[in-house]
């Protein structure tokens, strides 16, 4: 796979100081040592900050949802790679205004051992850290075990809901206590039509066939839970909902919010055909699609694919998802 970098070894460093120079109203460098950016006006008075933080690979996931009413910062590690616990540390010294930090994450093991090691070292420094983790994808594990799921795009949600609740004033216990119920009605399914490749190892992370689809793939370029031959969109679009809206489940009348997150290569035609099958399918159960974001939100690097996520709607969630907000890297406004 041909990529347009300098070295492999500078891949990080030189896209963190691209974004930080094409945006330098909302992104600032902590230093030039650390791979960690903020929100320029950080910290916020009065308000809890919220960080996130995960692997390369992902844009606009995780530096686009810094701005804001969304997240306050953000700790970037090597290609599909945990950040570092001193970037982390830096990051939440960084954006606390004295009402405390929230992470927000996705639940793999590598983030989360450094995400708590962050958290004793801000706690040595008097700042209270709390802790919300997306693990919405339907794929990754059976209903009864979804605290092993992978969180994917449906993180999204999150940082909108724990960004407006901050920026609300709210204390870091209800900004947790708002997210973690956000995440609880959030799930996502994905399906993949090629691989993407590490920069660092120059393989693909798995092999597939021109004829043949990856249904419930990670974004970290993880091989999904059953291969088969390529189907039609309405049929992907019928399977992936068909799994998604018996898992929370979604009933008539529900309100939701609809993802359809591209991972990089798929192009936006395709998604809006996918979300025609997904409004279609919704309309006949009754469901009513309250907002809908279709394009680029949560990548994997070069893969061609995509994912749908829903998000079941309380009033405080629809109240909270209005809140206008400014993060440059979004592609469609939140």
């Amino acid at each position: 796979m041909k990529k347009i970098i300098n070295s492999t070894d500078t891949l990080i460093t030189e896209m963190i100081n691209g974004i930080t120079k094409a945006f330098p109203d909302t992104f600032k460098r902590i230093d030039d040592e650390k791979r960690a950016v903020v929100y320029t006006k950080s910290p916020i008075k009065e308000k809890v900050g919220i960080a996130t933080g995960g692997g390369s690979g992902h844009l606009p996931l995780f530096l686009g949802y810094i701005g804001e009413n969304m997240i306050d910062g953000a700790a970037i590690g090597e290609v599909f790679s945990s950040p570092s616990v001193s970037e982390m540390y830096a990051v939440t010294k960084a954006i606390s205004s004295g009402k405390g930090v929230l992470y927000l994450y996705g639940n793999y093991s590598g983030d989360i051992m450094n995400f708590d090691m962050a958290a004793e070292m801000a706690a040595d420094d008097g700042i209270p850290v709390e802790t919300c983790i997306g693990a919405d994808d339907v794929a990754s594990a059976p209903k009864e075990e979804k605290e092993n799921r992978r969180g994917i795009a449906g993180i999204l949600f999150g940082y909108k809901i724990a960004g407006a609740k901050a920026a609300k004033g709210a204390s870091l216990k209800e900004v947790k206590a708002t997210t973690d119920a956000a995440l609880e009605n959030v799930r996502t399914m994905g399906v993949a039509l090629s691989p993407c490749t590490i920069p660092a190892a120059g393989v693909p992370t798995f092999e597939i066939g021109e004829d043949e689809m990856e249904i419930g793939m990670g974004i970290h370029g993880e091989k999904g839970i059953e291969r088969g031959k390529l189907k039609t969109a309405n049929e992907i679009t019928d399977y992936l909902m068909e799994r998604i809206i018996e898992d929370l489940p979604y009933r008539k009348d529900d309100e939701v919010a609809v993802l359809v997150n591209g991972l990089g290569a798929t192009a936006p035609q395709e998604l809006y055909i996918v979300f025609n099958r997904v409004e279609e399918i919704l309309s006949k159960k009754g469901i009513k699609i309250y907002r809908n974001y279709v394009g680029e939100y949560a990548t994997s690097m070069e893969m061609k694919g995509l994912s749908v996520s829903l998000f079941k709607l309380t009033d405080e969630f629809k109240e909270l998802l209005d809140m206008p907000v400014k993060t440059p890297m979004l592609l469609q406004q939140f």
